[in-house]
């Protein structure tokens, strides 16, 4: 898209006209907008999708627990994918005039996704650093959780474009985090009560409670796209 400058402070004649001293045509500034501004729905779906492949990755990591360092590995790179989406957003939203929604609303929901993908990247980084060397069904009760929240932040998402269906998918959202909550008190009580070594005990009530608050980075997200949506219906 190009915007031509209207007004002329160099003289009275007319863009395009001769001017008093016949130096010719006057030059005509222009102003590229870009990207344009569909460019974020597509930017934050990826991002959104990103979270998802994470969320799946560390789900078949606990529920088929070998060559831990390689997935862990696996799941960093999609971490930093994420915060390279990250990024990718805020220069977009340096570089465009118009967005589709407010530009603060737009960096803090690429911000929260992208939150998601760093504690679910903390949690496999901690079953490698801390040398686990089995899972627990503990931590493969919540994983399918964390799925879950991903795949309702891509259906959120995507319907940015339609903000009367972010509200379902938003609601999703808070009921998994109210479930993940309820998981994360029994596992840790089944913890304290069945594990005897107390550097187990460590070890595993810190990766459930990071687990854990995976889900409440995706809450998080839900506030944003509910805030969107109170704004711009």
């Amino acid at each position: 898209m190009t915007v031509e400058k209207r007004g002329n402070p160099a003289g009275s004649g007319r863009i395009g006209e001769a001017d008093s001293e016949g130096r010719g045509e006057k030059p005509v500034a222009r102003l590229r907008l870009l990207p344009r501004e569909e460019s974020f729905f597509d930017l934050l779906g990826q991002a959104a999708q990103n979270a998802l492949e994470a969320a799946r990755a560390l789900k078949e990591l606990l529920d088929d627990f070998r060559d831990v360092g390689p997935r862990t590995d696996a799941i960093k790179a999609l971490e930093d994918k994420g915060d390279d989406l990250t990024h990718t957003i805020i220069d977009r939203l340096n570089r465009t005039f118009v967005t589709p929604f407010d530009r603060e609303d737009i960096l803090e929901l690429a911000s929260q996704v992208d939150n998601v993908v760093d504690w679910i990247e903390a949690a496999a980084a901690r079953l490698a650093d801390y040398n686990v060397t089995e899972t627990r069904p503990q931590a493969q009760e919540l994983a399918p959780i964390i799925v879950s929240v991903c795949e309702a932040i891509v259906e959120a998402v995507a319907s940015l474009r339609n903000l009367d269906k972010v509200s379902g998918a938003s609601r999703e959202i808070n009921r998994l985090e109210n479930l993940a909550d309820r998981v994360q008190r029994r596992a840790v009580a089944r913890l304290f009560r069945e594990e005897r070594d107390p550097i187990e005990v460590m070890k595993w009530k810190e990766i459930i409670e990071t687990l854990e608050e995976a889900t409440d980075q995706g809450e998080d997200v839900a506030n944003v796209l509910e805030s969107i949506r109170t704004k711009n219906l």
